[in-house]
């Protein structure tokens, strides 16, 4: 076990040990859907960094999923960026969010990802996971939070996930050194890593638990 595999494991307990006296072993378990639309999973991925996911995400993705269920492949979404559909799509009118959709579905296209289960696929591939952040803007959290919402577990190292770190006194912040250390935690809590992502999220937001309630 390398020095820094030890200091994971020294993390990840001190992590485990705040958690558990905050009572994430006596809540109520939530089974965290996954995503099976593949519009749905981009724009929720593209819109959720630096936005209120309660009232401006989580709307948008449910339109998407009552008004738009046949844009649940690459082949459709390529389709409606060619009508220049995105912004009515996304019901976004910034270009940067609007642009980043499009170079992601560009780049799924340029990957034969076709829908959900080749893209759960690819984020299993370390290679994958590398090639998708030369998109601007994507970056490791989205690639985790992504994963995450098609099923794979994982934990994405947002703002709320570090300041449970700085609170229990962890000092490194590096995006990988704390994903590690709290997927770590949740492997020494007995918890998949996802539920305990989705914890995070519930103890920072409360009582927002939308995240869970996305009927797909």
């Amino acid at each position: 076990m390398t020095s820094s595999a030890i200091e994971v494991l020294l993390v990840a307990r001190r992590i485990a040990n705040q958690a558990k006296d905050e009572g994430v072993l006596f809540e109520e378990k939530y089974q965290r859907v996954t995503c099976e639309h593949l519009g749905a999973v981009l724009a929720d991925s593209v819109l959720q960094a630096g936005l209120n996911y309660t009232t401006v995400v989580r709307p948008r993705v449910l339109s998407i999923l009552q008004a738009h269920p046949s844009r649940h492949s690459i082949s459709l979404l390529v389709s409606l960026i060619k009508d220049g559909g995105t912004g009515a799509f996304l019901n976004w009118r910034h270009h940067e969010k609007v642009s980043r959709f499009e170079a992601l579905v560009v780049f799924l296209q340029r990957w034969g990802v076709e829908d959900v289960q080749d893209l759960r696929a690819g984020l299993s591939s370390d290679e994958f996971c590398y090639a998708i952040q030369s998109v601007r803007g994507i970056g490791p959290k989205t690639v985790d939070y992504m994963a995450c919402l098609v099923g794979i577990e994982s934990i994405a190292v947002d703002r709320h996930v570090r300041t449970f770190a700085k609170a229990v006194g962890v000092e490194n912040d590096d995006y990988h050194f704390l994903r590690a250390s709290f997927c770590c935690a949740a492997d020494l809590l007995s918890l998949s890593r996802r539920e305990f992502d989705a914890w995070l999220w519930r103890r920072a937001a409360a009582p927002a638990q939308v995240q869970l309630a996305l009927t797909v």
